[in-house]
Order: structure tokens, then sequence, then C-alpha cells
């Protein structure tokens, strides 16, 4: 599937801003199941420094400056990407290891070779440690349940006894908040879903990106109507060896099992992934530090679309 994706972030200052410094998480990515195929980055206005580096998850983060006093700014990510419906539920794994296996997998041994996944692991600013996540993953998590049929039921759990309500929760709004509440959006659900992975000594880690919307019967697909989406990854080993069984990169075999607890689904052809990370902090779309502009409006508009050919170059 061809998907061009405009991502616009407008803000409007007052007062005026007199300098800023933004990093933004707005490149997709490219893996087995997407490959990125044009990406253009607009600013207004014109930064003083533009520049784009991989962070330590791999993701691209772009930086860029603004020295000059101004009361808006607009910044217009232009994207076209292609994707694949690959198989990426618990049958597309080859060996589903009990979760008590994988849990002791990662547990720490003197000695024992990095894996990457391991960071997976701890708690992080958005998704703590707390008991009530484990009491809400044991029904899941029953004894010698392959992870990845935990993972499914746990999505599954999540999905039906949370509400969406995108009035309920803010962008800083705790998982554990969340999860007390039943409600909440979809970066929500995917936080509960990670800390309770966590919680059983499982990897997880979040994913952001967006979701192709259909809609209604007659409608014509509205400019700007769609938004970002989170959901959740889970780390599944595909063999156990125990402490010594990283590979040469510092990762276990094994594969990242994508889980969307908002819609109860794999994510497939119709998802175009943005960054991973430890939790919506590592990867949000914008953030920054500016002097100035104490308050301030913000419009987001963010229009995914099929076509049916790469455009030619203007």
């Amino acid at each position: 599937m061809l998907l061009h994706l405009v991502h616009e972030t407008r803000y409007a200052y007052t007062p005026t801003v007199e300098s800023a410094h933004h990093v933004l998480h707005l490149r997709p990515a490219s893996h087995p199941g997407q490959q990125l195929l044009r990406h253009e980055l607009t600013i207004s206005p014109q930064p003083a420094r533009l520049q784009e580096l991989a962070d330590v998850y791999g993701n691209c983060r772009s930086y860029f400056s603004l020295h000059t006093p101004h009361d808006r700014l607009t910044v217009v990510a232009d994207s076209i990407v292609s994707t694949l419906a690959l198989s990426t539920g618990p049958e597309s794994t080859p060996a589903g290891l009990p979760w008590e296996q994988v849990r002791e997998q990662f547990r720490y041994q003197a000695g024992a070779a990095y894996d990457g996944a391991g960071e997976f692991v701890f708690a992080s600013p958005y998704v703590p440690r707390d008991e009530a996540f484990a009491e809400f993953a044991r029904p899941s998590f029953a004894p010698g349940r392959p992870l990845p049929e935990a993972a499914q039921d746990l999505m599954e759990r999540i999905h039906a006894g949370m509400t969406y309500d995108s009035e309920s929760t803010e962008v800083g709004t705790p998982a554990l908040e969340a999860l007390q509440l039943g409600k909440g959006v979809c970066q929500d659900f995917a936080h509960i879903m990670v800390a309770c992975c966590r919680a059983m000594g499982v990897p997880a880690r979040y994913v952001s990106g967006y979701l192709l919307t259909t809609p209604a019967p007659g409608q014509p697909r509205l400019i700007g109507s769609d938004a970002s989406h989170a959901w959740a990854s889970v780390y599944c080993p595909v063999e156990s060896g125990g402490a010594g069984m990283a590979l040469a990169d510092g990762q276990s075999p094994g594969v990242w099992l994508d889980f969307d607890p908002t819609n109860n689904r794999a994510p497939g052809e119709d998802y175009v992934t943005l960054a991973i990370g430890r939790d919506f902090l590592d990867v949000s779309p914008m953030r920054g530090v500016i002097r100035g502009g104490s308050r301030h409006v913000l419009d987001v508009a963010v229009t995914m679309t099929p076509i049916a050919k790469l455009p030619e170059p203007d």
C-alpha cells in the first residue's frame, strides 16, 4: 500500500517568542514492513539550524533552532511510505516460549551478555513500576502460557476494560491514573500494555505512528481529520539459551510483536511507524524549549491518504 502522509503542526504565541529550540520525531521509519520513499520537512520561519541524527533507538530525530522573534511557527512533514501486510500476531512467532522463561532470560545475571531488549524491562518516565499493573496483567499470564498468547490476551482485556475517551486524559496523564480511570486515548492504552508487560518481567516498548482511518459510507476523506496513533510492541524470543544468547548486535534471537490495544488488533499495512522508545517521552512528535511566548494556541492536522502511484517530482 502506498500512503501519502502530511503532519502539520501550527503554534500561535502570545507574546512573541524570542528564541526556540525544538526536537522532532516526524520522519517515518524504514523496516521490513515499511519503506520510506519520500520525506520533506518544511519549517516556517526558516530555522537558523536544522540537523537530523539517529537517536539511541535508531529513530530519525530532527533538531532545529530559531534565533529571531516570531509569533507563529509552522512545521509540515510530508512523507510517502510503502507498507506491506506482514503477519505480526502471535501466529508469526516460530516458537512461543512460556512467558516465565522469557522473564528468567531477562533477569540480571552476573557475567551475562548484553541484550538490547533488556532495556525495555525497566521503568521509564511515563511507565513506572506499580503493583496495580502486575495485578491487572496476571490473569493473562497463566503458568506456562506462551508469551505471544499472553500478550494477545492482555491486549484484548485492555481493549475490553478501557473506554476510549479523547477528553479524559492529557499528554502528561500518568499510565496508572488512566488505568484507575478505566478510560483514555491511544497513548494511555499503549502505556498501560507496556507497563503490564514490564511488571511481569517481559520487555515491551512504545510505538508512535499513524493509522489509516476509513470515512463513513458515502463521506469523503477529510483533509487534516486523522491523528497520531500509538501502540505497544512486545519482545518474544523464539528460542531459549539463557545467559549468553545475545547475538553480535546485542539482541537475542526473537521478534518484536506489535499489539494495538486501542483497536484490539495487530498493526498491518494501514499503519505507519514513526518511532519506537521506552514511552511517549522518547518519541513525542514535537517538543522543545522557548524563550517568551507564555501563552500559545496549538493546532495539529494529520492527513493519511492511499495513493495509486508515486507522484512525479515537482
